[in-house]
């Protein structure tokens, strides 16, 4: 008994089994985790030692280096980037794609590192590894008040962490524009010469006189008492009161000879402004697994709380929130998957009737509601590829049902009572309906076994559309041969069911082809050739915008610029959206709200975003609009601002994109020994990418070099002052930057005590000059023993798989990156053959993202090639109709092109999908019709007839299936932005197409390769 009688038989048992199931999806969306992207794992990791001081040429030799010899011992390693700076070293190291368990990985670079450790120099502070650069902080509040100081601030941010932390789902609570305080001890070196004793001399009082040591405990009777000596500060008073012995033998109190205050670092490292008022920012980065809506709800919900418990005038606002960004998206794609199913209920109430529409238009949300029950089984997330991969199978599953009922209603109308009918049409397509199916997921494997993140990012299609097809299938076979015999009735026998003029007319059509086989072919493949040159002139990009009202504005200043000229910058900036691109009233758009980050970037609050190290001349703003469409207006009022203002400021103004982030869009890396050469090489390459229409902000990631001040001891001088070499660089040391010499316990808290001169002695160059430097007998003056000598150097060291690197880059407008790297490719390749040996480039940016995406999926295309043509012989045990099948689905590419071309679209990594999509279809509908033809061919008919019968008894369902498509993937193309819109464009015109190849070139191709007798000329 098959599984079509059972379910026909055990009536009950299959609507209970519906309805389960049924049940079951509904409630797995209403639980399961809402996000806005699937996401993928992080492979790489960065390792980060910090040399006070050094060069950036010194600590690429005595850090950079070693870590990078140590950490390429790794097998794993993808490639290795680091960028050696004043007083730092950052290395980053990316994993190999095909490796997804990353902890042990992480492990073994920790362990490399620390075996590298002790060849480094002994005063670095590191080198530490973080691998925790894929968590993501959906949401950021600011918090700002002008009456309050940085200290309160701070404290009640800190608060604030504390039970945010508490809240369920909470991973990490992140606050970015902290200020950190000190305790400075400020001298004057004029002041401490008369005196006859040095900073050294304070430095060491300090050190030694603050102190808590265990001192142990003493056992009195049963009882051990324990010792304490005091020693530590407990108050600024007694830290100025600390007595020092002067050379003359007298004693006097510290805060004598030194002022002694409580302040934050001078000047700041990083600020934080929300719409242009000081301000923290609070990230929350989520647990993994947790619902996303939900938990914004949580946390915003506390901080809406806090008003009631913090006084007046403490202000809490959000600065990103994730969440109201995917509950619009999720909506907008529900909304879209609900309009393609009232879309294909229309078409099949239209075109088959009430009665067998109803009966279709059941399986669509039944199979789609079932793979969402499979989705929450296997803790899936509702995001917008699942979503977005249930209107690609929507097309896709309607098939089987349109097959199964249209077969049912022939048998019927030949007198076959329904039951019959059904179980005789289900025992005729369940296995070509299978082998359709299977081969249509094929076709979407190397999307889910791509070594890859756009495989993670991706790979929910293959799932959905896998398990959305195999639903529809077991449903095609089992409820809706039920629902056929519940409801349907036999049609009316009226003559020839194939004698309207539609099939007149496609008969006429088909028997002209089959006539004149070889005019048909050429003209086929002249089609096919002529649409080749097409291909160059439709653009090609990686992932586009993410289409949100907000964008990102990254302003850097020369290196070298100090952290207050980056703030005055930032707060012209800030003045200009203020008074520009804020609307003045309810009916205007613009610029909502913004966040500006001085001196340091926000941290990772979306995939498609990479923060950069803290850097004093960097700042970065994050701005909300009241719309999408107003984007582009007011990035370019404010790129013009920037750049009319602020000349020497380099400006990055874009949205972000969707899938793995890209520095910069367009990148052309150029690597060799010397950096003098690097960088003439550079220039000339920055110069052409400058002249393309298009491009903008072209620049380089090296910076231009800056003045530097070198100490040069004069040996024969130091040696007779007695001086080292280690006695100028401390004293310089002290003098400029300070020294951290204990610590002071305020409650809970640890703050340096930095010992320094005053601040308007560090400022000027005359009294560096005249610092003395102090040794154990005596003090010089540094201009006794040393020279002031100006120079340049390169602020940062880039290298790439330890070969120097410097990266040109620029951003677009008005075209793609992948045209800048078509335009600019050959000139390349003509200029690098003048270039000395050892020196080569390479394409980053959105090229090497595409190409190894696409490269990827390509290496897995063997793999899907080899499972479709293994199926198609185990359905047909033939060589010749795979061949057939795989035709077809070539042919439908000139559809595809002239698509994109038609509709101005481009082709990217969703168009790729796109094309996947389309090839299971074509596989579905070819084998449904081949199928067909052998079915005619062992009822006995020849094979004129068999080959036309065949045809036009699947001419309907074939055009039903093209309609249904189409229809259901409007609204995607509609609502879908310009992340969905060119897999829309794909499958519907590809589609359009390669329909007229099924029911015109497969026919013609089996007749060629069966040798198939030329129909007569006869009337159709």
């Amino acid at each position: 008994m098959s599984i079509t009688e059972v379910a026909l038989t055990q009536t009950r048992v299959t609507l209970a089994a519906v309805v389960v199931l049924l049940a079951g999806g509904l409630s797995a969306y209403t639980t399961m985790p809402k996000k806005m992207d699937p996401g993928f794992s992080i492979r790489n990791a960065q390792v980060i030692t910090q040399y006070p001081g050094a060069s950036p040429a010194n600590v690429e030799k005595l850090v950079t280096d070693p870590l990078e010899t140590a950490i390429l011992a790794m097998a794993e390693i993808k490639n290795i980037e680091s960028t050696s700076r004043l007083g730092l070293s950052l290395i980053s190291v990316e994993y190999r794609d095909e490796f997804t368990n990353l902890r042990p990985i992480f492990d073994e670079l920790r362990r490399k590192v620390q075996d590298a450790a002790p060849e480094l120099p002994s005063d670095i502070k590191g080198p530490i590894v973080n691998d925790e650069l894929g968590d993501i902080y959906p949401l950021i509040f600011s918090m700002s008040s002008d009456g309050f100081s940085d200290r309160e601030l701070s404290e009640i941010a800190e608060k604030i962490r504390d039970q945010i932390l508490k809240i369920e789902g909470t991973a990490k609570v992140e606050l970015l524009g902290q200020q950190e305080e000190r305790v400075f001890v400020e001298f004057d070196d004029a002041r401490l010469e008369q005196l006859g004793i040095s900073a050294s001399d304070l430095a060491g009082i300090l050190s030694t006189r603050n102190i808590i040591e265990d001192t142990g405990a003493i056992d009195i009777g049963p009882e051990t008492i324990p010792l304490e000596a005091s020693g530590n500060f407990l108050s600024l008073e007694e830290l100025g009161s600390t007595l020092l012995t002067l050379p003359s033998g007298a004693v006097v109190p510290l805060d004598s000879v030194t002022t002694i205050y409580r302040d934050y670092v001078d000047p700041r490292e990083t600020m934080v402004r929300f719409s242009g008022e000081r301000a923290l920012a609070i990230a929350v980065c989520m647990q993994d697994g947790g619902n996303l809506l939900e938990f914004g709800e949580r946390v915003k919900a506390h901080f809406d709380g806090l008003d009631a418990v913090y006084p007046h005038g403490l202000d809490f606002e959000l600065a990103y929130y994730q969440p109201s960004a995917v509950e619009k998206k999720i909506d907008d794609f529900t909304t879209s998957v609900l309009q393609a199913i009232a879309i294909v209920l229309v078409v099949m109430l239209t075109t088959l009737g009430l009665r067998t529409g109803l009966i279709v238009s059941a399986l669509i949300p039944s199979a789609m509601i079932i793979a969402i029950l499979y989705l929450g089984l296997i803790n899936s997330s509702i995001n917008q590829m699942s979503l977005a991969a249930l209107i690609i199978a929507l097309g896709l599953l309607v098939d089987n049902a349109i097959v199964v009922t249209e077969s049912v209603l022939v048998r019927m109308g030949r007198g076959e009572t329904a039951f019959k009918a059904a179980v005789e049409s289900c025992s005729e397509l369940q296995v070509p309906l299978l082998i359709s199916s299977l081969t249509t997921a094929a076709a979407f494997l190397p999307i889910r076994l791509a070594e890859h993140a756009v495989s993670e990012y991706t790979g929910i299609l293959f799932t959905v559309v896998t398990v959305t097809l195999l639903s529809s299938w077991l449903l095609a076979i089992t409820f809706i041969p039920l629902l056929c015999v519940w409801f349907m009735r036999a049609p009316p026998t009226s003559g020839d069911q194939f004698g309207s003029l539609s099939y007149r007319s496609y008969r006429s059509m088909l028997r002209f082809v089959l006539r004149h086989r070889v005019v048909s072919l050429a003209v086929v493949i002249a089609l096919f050739v002529g649409s080749l040159p097409v291909w160059g002139l439709v653009e090609q990009n990686f992932f586009p915008a993410m289409g949100r009202p907000f964008f990102m504005a990254e302003l850097s200043l020369p290196y070298g610029a100090n952290i207050e000229k980056t703030s005055a910058m930032s707060q012209s900036i800030d003045a200009f959206i203020r008074d520009e691109l804020v609307p003045k009233s309810q009916e205007e758009e613009g610029v909502t709200g913004w966040t500006t980050f001085v001196g340091e970037t926000p941290p990772a609050f979306t995939l498609g975003y990479t923060p950069s190290p803290s850097l004093s001349g960097f700042s970065e703003v994050m701005l909300r609009t009241s719309s999408v469409e107003v984007i582009p207006e007011m990035m370019e009022k404010l790129r013009r601002f920037v750049k009319r203002e602020f000349p020497d400021v380099r400006s990055y103004i874009r949205e972000l994109a969707n899938g793995p982030p890209v520095d910069m869009p367009v990148e052309i890396r150029l690597s060799g020994s010397n950096e003098g050469v690097l960088f003439d090489i550079a220039s000339r390459v920055k110069a052409k990418l400058a002249d393309i229409d298009g491009v903008r902000d072209v620049g380089d990631d090296w910076g231009s070099r800056r003045k530097k001040l070198i100490v040069s001891v004069d040996e024969n001088r130091a040696r007779r002052a007695g001086v080292s070499n280690q006695d100028v660089a401390s004293s310089v040391k002290t003098y400029l930057r300070g020294m951290e010499t204990t610590r002071f316990r305020d409650g809970e808290d640890q703050i340096p005590v930095q010992l320094r001169s005053i601040g308007d002695s560090r400022r000027d160059l005359d009294r560096v000059r005249n610092l003395s430097v102090i040794t154990a007998d005596s003090s010089v003056p540094l201009a006794q023993v040393a020279d002031l000598d100006l120079t340049w150097e390169y602020p940062a060291i880039h290298r790439r798989d330890r070969f120097r690197t410097v990266t040109a880059n620029s951003n677009v407008e008005g075209k793609t990156a992948m045209t800048v790297f078509q335009e600019i490719q050959p000139w390349l390749e003509a200029e690098a053959e003048s270039w000395p040996p050892g020196y080569f480039w390479a394409f980053g940016g959105d090229f090497e993202s595409s190409q190894e995406a696409n490269q990827a999926i390509g290496a897995k295309l063997p793999i899907a090639g080899l499972a479709i043509v293994f199926l198609l012989v185990l359905q047909f045990n033939s060589f010749r109709k795979p061949v057939i099948v795989l035709s077809a689905i070539v042919l439908g590419l000139v559809g595809v092109v002239g698509g994109l071309f038609v509709m101005n679209s481009v082709f990217g990594f969703m168009a790729l999908l796109g094309v996947v999509s389309l090839a299971g279809i074509v596989i579905n509908n070819a084998i449904v019709l081949l199928d067909r033809i052998q079915l005619e061919l062992d009822a006995g008919h020849d094979p004129e007839t068999a080959i036309i019968g065949a045809s036009q008894q699947r001419v309907r369902p074939i055009l039903l299936t093209t309609a249904t498509t189409v229809a259901s993937l409007i609204p995607l193309y509609v609502s879908g932005g310009a992340m969905w819109e060119p897999l829309a464009v794909v499958i519907m015109f590809g589609l359009v197409f390669s329909t007229l190849m099924t029911l015109l070139v497969v026919p013609l191709l089996y007749a060629i390769l069966y040798r198939a007798p030329v129909p007569a000329q006869t009337a159709p």
